[in-house]
């Protein structure tokens, strides 16, 4: 593994060089090293599981066959797309939630003397995309699946990213809208098409499948990305910010997270009212208090039948499937997430 990464990290060199060389703009010193700066802050900083999944995928796919140099450097460049999609989402993301660290360090948007250019850096983040996948897959038949992919779960991601924010607006905020549905809805667009959905569909691509043929297995990482995002919403309250690599803020921004929804499932009418009052406020002492009453309700125990509930449904679905490769891709996937703790 630590191998892959490795090689990983090459095709990231390559790509970065490429890109720092584009003929299709006149470079000057100080743009090309503003781009590097900011690629090598952005962009490879994470765990990589989303790029990294893209090559173990496609080897699953390949059912035992050995992967030649090109493949292995294809399956990577298209895994750094992600990648690169991710850091676009992310940079964006850090200013609309007024954010103050990422991946354990601050937020791009808060380096000294970037601030609002990183509206501009996101955008261009979004761009280096097409420019990767002309230069390396122009020739390839699937080509233009590949681009219409990458639009598409864009599209679904920043829609779901629509609904996460208009639902939180300032001054309109009402707990009583927050529903396992309408978390659902936000999960669904905002992180599993990109998360879970977009590696397995570019391995796909690349083994000559035809996605059409494949929605049941969009469905299965589909859910598998709400299960992650349920993970992620209650590590973001209950899980160590040493080891998550950022302080939780879901309270303090008022966010549609599964723990508040569960939380308002379960408490009384006077719970409900100690929730009203004091969820969405920046003030440390009201945070507390939330925190509180979410012990009381016993939370952690909620999330840990939600956990087993989730996984068991997910195999079953997956064992259902006529491929064993593509089980194969499935279950190594799930297993990369089930119980996690960052």
């Amino acid at each position: 593994m630590a191998d892959l990464k490795s090689t990983f990290l090459n095709v990231y060199s390559v790509l970065k060089s490429e890109l720092l060389h584009d003929p299709a703009f006149e470079w000057s010193e100080d743009s090309r090293q503003w781009v590097d700066r900011m690629l090598d802050y952005n962009v490879p900083g994470g765990k990589l599981n989303r790029g990294l999944s893209v090559i173990d995928s496609y080897r699953l796919l390949k059912e035992g066959q050995a992967l030649n140099d090109d493949e292995i450097f294809q399956a990577s460049a298209l895994g750094w797309c992600i990648e690169w999609l991710q850091a676009y989402f992310l940079v964006l993301d850090d200013i609309m939630d007024n954010s103050h660290t990422r991946r354990g360090q601050p937020c791009w948007f808060r380096v000294p003397k970037v601030g609002m250019i990183a509206a501009n850096d996101g955008v261009l983040l979004r761009n280096h995309i097409p420019r990767i996948l002309r230069k390396h897959f122009k020739g390839k038949p699937y080509y233009v699946e590949l681009l219409d992919l990458f639009n598409e779960v864009e599209f679904q991601t920043a829609a779901g990213q629509m609904i996460d924010l208009i639902t939180t607006l300032e001054g309109e905020k009402d707990l009583s809208k927050y529903t396992l549905s309408l978390h659902r809805r936000i999960v669904q667009y905002k992180t599993a098409y990109y998360s879970f959905y977009l590696p397995v569909a570019c391995a796909l691509l690349m083994a000559g499948e035809d996605l059409d043929n494949h929605v049941d297995v969009k469905n299965i990482l589909v859910e598998m990305g709400t299960y992650f995002q349920v993970q992620d919403d209650y590590l973001d309250c209950f899980g160590d910010p040493e080891t998550i690599g950022k302080i939780g803020t879901d309270i303090e921004d008022f966010k549609c997270s599964w723990v508040v929804v569960k939380a308002l499932e379960l408490c009384n009418e006077e719970q409900k009212k100690v929730l009203h009052e004091n969820y969405g406020k920046p003030d440390p002492a009201n945070v507390a208090i939330v925190k509180t009453l979410y012990n009381e309700l016993n939370l952690e125990g909620a999330f840990a039948e939600y956990e087993s509930a989730s996984y068991e449904k997910l195999v079953t679905s997956i064992e259902a499937h006529p491929s064993s490769a593509v089980q194969a891709v499935l279950k190594s996937f799930l297993a990369k997430i089930y119980k996690r703790q960052k």
